[in-house]
């Protein structure tokens, strides 16, 4: 078997300190590898990055028309959002819209990564809530769903017509049969492929012809990179940095996944160690190979060979990308 290649090193003073591991894959619309670093075929959780797989059923079913869902719903189903009140209120608003409310999400309560909403929680002695979650778009998605098959509200049990419509989406466009899943931060399955299988769905949605569910979804990310992240997070910043060029989506324990309609490629990775300053550090290293990320732009600078300052301001070292 192929090892994971590197593709990340630390750099303090004159030596290199430490070096991040892993694989990546850019994949092109026939499904053909275009290029490669370490094992395609290393079996990975795609975690986060999937949530745009997750959200297929949604709109293929006819759900998404249904419930009138905007191309903001789409985008907060494919988020994983860091609970600022741009994301949490159209959460609420759209589980209001369902008759539905905060209990109704199987995600678990989480403290807002917004630094202003979690002041104000801490500060108002008020505790988070499920609709906090930074999956709760992705839930919210599924509750429409399973409202729209008449099905029960347990939508994360593995064996409900909602997980069951996921899993046969997910094989669909990786062109692979899961192996088997694993159990996400937020409560819903997480179905394992290889790192090329995520790089080939990820080609199918950039090649997929407008009016297509998947050119829905990739629209909606790219028109709202906001609600996909939220201020200061890579995928926010990154797509506003690429200007409508490519939909991106990290996902936890080292993974990113980008589309690029323009150029009908897939892109996935996964970072051995689970880094995620690696991922984020890849990811913009392969925007700006492929030339739709000028290696010069703030959000390229912050990421890609960049400074690592100590406490005092001053610099200490580099972290470089190998790629």
């Amino acid at each position: 078997m192929t090892q994971a290649a590197p593709l990340v090193e630390i750099w303090r003073a004159e030596f290199v300190e430490s070096v991040h591991f892993g694989h990546v894959v850019i994949c092109d619309a026939s499904g053909q590898v275009v290029d490669v670093w370490g094992d395609p075929d290393a079996f990975i959780y795609p975690r986060s990055s999937a949530k745009m797989i997750q959200a297929l059923p949604l709109v293929e079913s006819g759900a998404a028309d249904r419930a009138g869902l905007t191309s903001e719903h789409l985008a907060l189903a494919c988020a994983s959002h860091q609970g600022a009140p741009m994301h949490v209120d159209r959460v609420t608003a759209w589980l209001a819209d369902l008759g539905l409310a905060d209990a109704d999400l199987k995600c678990g309560p989480q403290m807002p990564r917004d630094p202003r909403d979690s002041h104000s929680l801490i500060c108002s002695d008020t505790a988070p809530c499920r609709y906090h979650n930074n999956c709760s778009g992705k839930h919210t998605g599924f509750l429409t769903l399973a409202r729209h098959l008449n099905a029960n509200l347990n939508y994360v049990d593995i064996e409900h017509p909602v997980q069951s419509a996921c899993l046969e989406a997910f094989e669909r466009v990786t062109g692979l049969t899961s192996p088997g899943y694993g159990i996400d931060g937020c409560s819903a399955p997480n179905f394992q492929t290889t790192v090329y299988g995520l790089a080939r769905a990820m080609a199918h949605f950039a090649a997929a012809p407008e009016g297509s569910a998947e050119e829905k979804l990739r629209t909606a990310m790219i028109r709202h990179p906001e609600l996909v992240a939220g201020e200061g997070r890579a995928c926010t910043g990154l797509m506003r940095a690429v200007a409508g060029k490519a939909a991106l989506k990290t996902g936890a324990e080292g993974v990113f996944v980008g589309i690029l309609p323009e150029q009908k490629l897939g892109i996935a990775l996964k970072i051995a160690d689970g880094a995620t300053r690696a991922s984020e550090c890849v990811i913009t290293a392969i925007l700006a190979r492929l030339g739709v990320l000028d290696p010069r732009h703030p959000e390229a600078l912050k990421r890609r060979n960049a400074p690592i300052l100590n406490w005092a301001g001053e610099q200490t070292g580099w972290i470089k990308s190998v790629i």
